[in-house]
């Protein structure tokens, strides 16, 4: 394949850094007025129905009945779980903490691959970045005023606790998951099945109970929709690509560079504080991706 020019990879690497990073901020703002698993659902329904119209005209093959059921249980896990949760837990956990807290992703991966997949076992370096992992969302959610600032929810850094772990199992299975050989069309079809069991999930939560479109703020609206059409479609589809044109250690620090955008963007647009304990966990998180994913396969799309 020819090499693209270097202005285009920095490009996509400055999509992927900046709006996957921002697309924690949007959720919370999304969620001030929309029920977290209606907006999740209707911005994952919307964004993959729109891809998979777009890629059918383009001439991909329509999928297997297998294909349809892999994306399933791929939506049910990373988007359902993961990206529900995390709509959920931003309703009592600032954005910025949440995006550290979902940085330990790799931590996961690592863990479940070599458990359950009989993948090579860990290296040191590897061993001392999930040691160094732990230790940083340890300190995020530690009780009191340690190093600064209050604790983080409980019961928020449980639920992001469980989405981070539902989108490391879906990940790992969608490696061997029958899917069709268009990776963005298999995408397309993760957001549509994704979007539908959110959408029933809120429908069973009871969140369109008495919900009224009149009460929800154009702030929420104009979330939603720069979640639908940046965080769910551009940047996903810049992620792809770099994929295919550049090395997985480049294309992956997005792992390690989102927490840091969406710390910086939560303290400037939304007045989160910074305090001496988040400054220290970020750093400690953020060396602990470093020793993982460098020289490794990269990790999967941020849950954002």
């Amino acid at each position: 394949m020819h090499k693209p020019p270097t202005w285009k990879i920095a490009a996509a690497l400055a999509i992927v850094y900046i709006v996957w990073g921002s697309t924690y901020l949007a959720i919370r703002i999304g969620v001030e007025t929309i029920p977290p698993f209606l907006m999740s659902g209707v911005r994952q329904a919307t964004a993959g129905l729109l891809l998979y119209a777009w890629l059918r005209w383009r001439g991909v093959p329509r999928p297997q009945r297998a294909h349809w059921r892999s994306a399933t249980i791929i939506g049910a896990l990373m988007l359902l779980i993961g990206n529900g949760g995390v709509a959920w837990a931003e309703r009592v956990v600032p954005s910025g903490l949440t995006a550290l807290l979902i940085a330990t992703m790799p931590m996961w991966m690592v863990l479940l691959d070599w458990l359950w997949h009989d993948a090579v076992r860990p290296t040191a370096r590897v061993v001392v970045g999930l040691a160094f992992g732990f230790v940083g969302a340890g300190l995020l959610v530690a009780p009191g005023q340690f190093a600064g600032g209050a604790h983080v929810d409980r019961l928020g850094a449980v639920v992001l606790l469980v989405a981070t772990v539902g989108w490391a199992i879906g990940s790992l299975y969608s490696r061997r998951a029958k899917l069709p050989a268009s990776a963005l069309f298999g995408a397309a079809m993760e957001m549509v099945a994704g979007g539908a069991l959110l959408l029933v999930a809120s429908a069973l939560l009871g969140e369109w109970r008495g919900l009224t479109w009149r009460t929800v703020s154009a702030r929420s609206w104009f979330a939603t929709a720069y979640l639908t059409v940046f965080g769910s479609m551009l940047a996903y589809s810049a992620y792809m690509w770099l994929m295919k044109v550049t090395t997985p250690a480049r294309a992956s620090t997005n792992a390690f560079v989102n927490p840091v955008v969406a710390v910086v963007l939560g303290w400037w647009l939304a007045d989160e504080p910074i305090t001496p304990r988040i400054i220290l966990a970020a750093l400690i998180i953020v060396v602990a991706v470093v020793l993982i994913i460098w020289h490794r396969p990269p990790p999967p799309a941020e849950i954002a």
